[in-house]
């Protein structure tokens, strides 16, 4: 006779509701107006460490000084489109700007997709007319000393075609100014793209190359405690001990998205302990369940 097997009861009503309410409960739990560690490009909670400060003022005074092609690349996680967010935000007004999120398209289409970014009105059935539109409107803003840039994420996903096609833009000029500025930010593929023979010409075009760095221990610490200040509207309740502060950065290796993933599982087994008091134990088999996150090439040891 078989035996029977035995199988775990469905989740009962209550627990149910307990799962829906866990983040509001969560979040009362710890004093949070808002989730602290959410892996969206929150501006808000953006923090300034010494590489994103660099890549952010480098790239601001390259478009105000008309420098052409400008180039960020950094480690997937790192906080590149949430430092192309900023860098739009901190843009003076009068500057006009185009958005690419998704460059994995044909030149012709990326052409009128940026057209219609710049607001241009005309009709455009053709890449010669989408070109000559936007020349037409670069032309125009200079006569106004108005600037242009068109900011491409995720760069490293451009086809060389496309390349070539943006090196022609970047021919748009007048005798003393560049009439757009093109900021590329993607992930350390996009060096190795650019450093293809094909793209030689294009290479040479580039008037700032900066690989944004990852954060130091010090940096780590202050960013876990910037995203908490900014969640509890400046009213920290929760502490972390030494060792759980270095273990998360030589595990995150000062990468912001992992950072957020890790704290963001500490947080939900320090909820669980019921303490506020975060401590290497209490998050020991967290961060470990997290290794195989974190890691590049295999495991890393939590």
């Amino acid at each position: 006779m078989q035996a029977a097997v035995e199988t775990s009861p469905l989740p009962s009503a209550s627990e149910l509701e307990f799962i829906r309410e866990y983040a509001g409960r969560r979040n009362a739990f710890f004093g949070f107006r808002e989730e602290p560690f959410s892996n969206t490009p929150d501006p808000d909670f953006f923090f300034m460490s010494a590489g994103h400060r660099e890549a952010l003022y480098s790239l601001l005074f390259g478009i105000q000084e008309r420098r052409g092609f400008l180039v960020i690349a950094g480690e997937i996680g790192a906080g590149k489109t949430t430092l192309s967010r900023l860098l739009l935000r901190h843009l003076p007004a009068d500057v006009k700007t185009a958005f690419v999120l998704n460059p994995k398209m044909p030149a012709a289409a990326m052409l009128a997709g940026i057209v219609r970014d710049f607001g241009i009105q005309e009709k455009m059935r053709t890449k010669s007319a989408c070109f000559s539109a936007l020349q037409k409107f670069l032309m125009e803003g200079a006569e106004r000393s108005k600037n242009a840039v068109l900011v491409i994420d995720e760069a490293q996903w451009l086809d060389p075609r496309v390349l070539e096609e943006l090196r022609m833009l970047s021919n748009l000029e007048t005798v003393k100014q560049k009439l757009l500025q093109i900021v590329l930010i993607g992930q350390p593929e996009l060096k190795e793209k650019l450093s293809q023979p094909a793209l030689l010409q294009m290479r040479q075009r580039i008037g700032l190359f900066l690989h944004l760095r990852a954060m130091s221990a010090a940096e780590t610490r202050e960013y876990i405690f910037h995203r908490l200040s900014c969640a509890s509207g400046g009213q920290v309740k929760i502490s972390l001990d030494d060792e759980l502060l270095q273990n998360i950065h030589r595990m995150s290796r000062g990468i912001p998205r992992l950072i957020n993933s890790l704290c963001d599982r500490v947080l939900m087994a320090a909820y669980f302990s019921g303490t506020a008091q975060l401590t290497a134990a209490i998050a020991a088999k967290a961060l470990e369940e997290m290794s195989f996150v974190c890691s590049q090439f295999g495991e890393v040891n939590a």
